[in-house]
Order: C-alpha cells, then structure tokens, then sequence
C-alpha cells in the first residue's frame, strides 16, 4: 500500500535527500518519513493530455486513487459533465424531504438516474456501484439534493417510477481497482476491434469502446452509412475480449463529440467541451439570420450543419418581427423599387429601382415602414433617395494590370 501511494509516474521523481540532512536527525527520524511525505504524494492526477488520462473522457482530470481522496480529482474544469448546483445556497426547512435519486455520469455524454436506499447518504463526486444489466456498474455522482428534483422534471421523469434502478453502495476499493483496469484497456480494445472489422469487410467505424465498472460488459459504438449485418464481429468479439458486447449505432455529430477537434472559430469543438445534447439545425436557420447558403461555411466538423448556428437564432427571430415582407415593393414616382438585403441590427433595409438594380439605398426600417403606409394610402413619393441614409454603386472589378489574362505570359 506504501508503494502505491509514493509511486505516481505522472509526477517527476523527488530528488533524495541530501546525507548532510540525515545526519542531522534522530534515530526515529526513520518512523516520520511517511507523515511528512504524504501532502507531497498527495494524488493530483495527470495532466490535461487525453492520450495519458484515459478517464478524461468522464469528466476527470487524473485516473481515480483507491486509495486516496479524489476531490481533486473527480473536479474538471472544462467537463461538460459537472452540473452547477444554483439552488445549493437557498435554505431548505427542516421538515422538507428532498428526493432518494441522484444523477450518476459515465463516460462522455452518458447519465442516469438511480435511486439511493435509506442508509445511504451521498454528495456530488462519490464513486457508487449501480444495478446494470447484466452486473453492476461504476459512476461518478454528478448530482444530488433538491436539483434532482428539477432535473427529473428536465427529462420528463417521474421521481416515483419504478423504472429508476438502484444504487447498490459506495464503489469499495476492488470496485474501483477493477474499474481503472477495464478503463485503461479501452483505447487497445477500440483499436484492435477496428481491424477485426476491416477484416471481415465491414463497412462501419468503431468510434468508442465504454466498459462496465465491473468488467463483464463492453460498448461498442459505430457509425455507418447503411445497414450492418454484425452478427458474426459480435462473435468474434466476445471470443477476443471474453466479455459480453453490445453495438449502439450513433450519429456523425456524436462522433465529432468524441473525437473532439478545433473549429472554425479557433476553440475546441461545442460538442466535445460543454454541449451535452444536440438540437436539430435546418437551413431555414441560417437564411433568418441572413447568412450565405455555402455548405462549406455552414457545416462543421461532423459534416452537418453547425450547432453554433442555432446560438442567436431566437435573437434574429426577435429582431425580425418588427421589419415588414421582404416580398413589398415600394412604389415611388422615380419607379418600383425591390429589396435587397437587410442589417437587422442596425436596422436598415436596401432597396433598388428596378430598372436599375445595382444602385442600393439604405432606407432606416422607420422609414420603410413610413413609404409602405404611404403606398397602401395610395399616395406616392417622389424617390427613394429622399428616405436613405446611405446610397451605394455596385462596380464591376476593374482589372488595371491584367492579372486575369490568360495570355499574360505568353509573351515573357
């Protein structure tokens, strides 16, 4: 047990002491090396790197000590696991009974609600053993208290279903023994699957591996394109890996979730830092916020739209309430003018004659509101120039050094 708590290859080796400071002390100086040693080994996990932590992908910055704390641990500051508990300062009265489900999280995006027997009493980052199917499993709680109780009613759950499995106890240290064990073999596992279903020619990605915390069951989620016919990788499996297996087929965003990446904008990806669930994004959202429909812009890294668009979708649906049909035109003594474009934020419409289109005014929506009135009326004004703030020419390109000559070096 000394062994494991002063080993850590994560950490750089403490220098040994020098002879001149162990001359100085006493003859039980030898029995005070383990107290004074211990805030030093205290188990603060591995960096940040994924490829060394395999338990960052639950919401941990270190891989869980059976033998230690891990408060410092089971804390990730850039999980989308954590749940911020803002009711935790209101006082609750004496009598009040708050709910016997906690919210336990697994690996990535995966969580669950399982209800905690009487003796049992549990706060957010305890290690528990749950009822699976078959076995047990081992997750972090996540959520606890009276913010269940808002979270059930989140997902539509009710606190009294019998469907909520149990909670079963605390993960005791063979518990969490085994479960880092089956973690860290989940990387080979994943790996070695994929070439057992190449070779079978399957035409299907073996995106993740999740084993159960008691080591008798393993996730395989895939992504393909059509049906897959894996009965025979399913045998194959179980007879490399010795425990039972089950495919969950999942989609081209929840594979960028757990490949993760740098998008456009220079972050790391939404879906693999805090976004935990996926609303559907359709082309509409785009053309309210008057973007341009270039499919190389607007998809993201799962080759879908980005979830990114819907972020000020419901701002522009506000904003665009106040502006009139795009489809008016604008009566005026000079001609008919049509719309062009629209700033929505600065609320300014662009207009043009249709006789002549490349020529655009900015009218302030006030005003555009103003002529529309005077059009239904029947009054009409005498030009639009009267009403804009702005005039703009489109120009064509003038090409002064004849860059896009194709014959350009034909003569050199």
């Amino acid at each position: 047990m000394e062994e494991n708590l002063n080993q850590n290859p994560d950490t750089e080796p403490r220098p040994k002491p020098e002879p001149a400071q162990e001359t100085d002390q006493d003859e039980n100086s030898e029995s005070r090396t383990v107290p004074i040693a211990e805030p030093e080994t205290e188990f603060r996990g591995p960096s940040y790197d994924s490829s060394g932590n395999p338990f960052l992908t639950r919401g941990c910055c270190g891989s869980p000590s059976p033998y230690q704390k891990n408060n410092v641990v089971l804390p990730h500051r850039c999980s989308k696991f954590d749940t911020f508990d803002w009711i935790r300062s209101i006082p609750l009265p004496e009598s009040y009974k708050t709910p016997d489900v906690v919210e336990v999280r697994f690996k990535n995006s995966r969580k669950d609600f399982f209800r905690v027997p009487p003796e049992l009493e549990l706060e957010p980052g305890d290690i528990v053993a749950v009822e699976a199917s078959p076995g047990h499993d081992i997750g972090i709680v996540s959520i606890a208290g009276e913010l269940v109780r808002f979270q059930l009613i989140n997902k539509g759950i009710n606190l009294a279903s019998p469907e909520i499995r149990k909670v079963y106890r605390r993960a005791r240290l063979t518990d969490i023994e085994k479960w880092v064990s089956a973690v860290e073999t989940e990387s080979a596992t994943m790996f070695k699957s994929r070439s057992i279903a190449d070779n079978l020619g399957l035409a299907m990605k073996i995106n993740d591996v999740e084993y159960q915390g008691d080591n008798t069951k393993a996730i395989f989620y895939y992504t393909a394109d059509d049906r897959v016919d894996f009965r025979e990788l399913i045998k194959l499996l179980a007879e490399e890996f010795k425990v039972r297996i089950e495919m969950r087929q999942i989609g081209a965003r929840q594979e960028a979730s757990r490949l993760g990446g740098i998008g456009t904008c220079g972050r790391e990806l939404c879906c693999s830092t805090w976004l935990s669930e996926f609303s559907s994004v359709t082309t509409n959202t785009a053309r309210v916020q008057q973007l341009s429909l270039n499919p190389q812009k607007l998809a993201g890294q799962c080759g879908k739209l980005k979830c990114c668009l819907n972020y000020e979708f419901d701002t522009y649906v506000d904003a665009l309430k106040e502006f009139p049909d795009t489809t008016v035109v604008l009566k005026t003594k000079a001609g008919d003018a049509t719309h062009q474009k629209t700033d929505i934020f600065q609320q300014l419409m662009w207009y043009s004659y249709t006789d002549n289109p490349q020529h655009f005014f900015a009218i302030p929506l006030k005003n555009v509101l103003f002529l529309i009135e005077e059009n239904n009326a029947g009054r009409i004004p005498e030009k639009l120039e009267e009403f804009a703030n702005i005039t703009e020419h489109k120009r064509e390109f003038d090409n002064g050094v004849g860059q896009d000559d194709l014959t350009r070096f034909d003569h050199l």
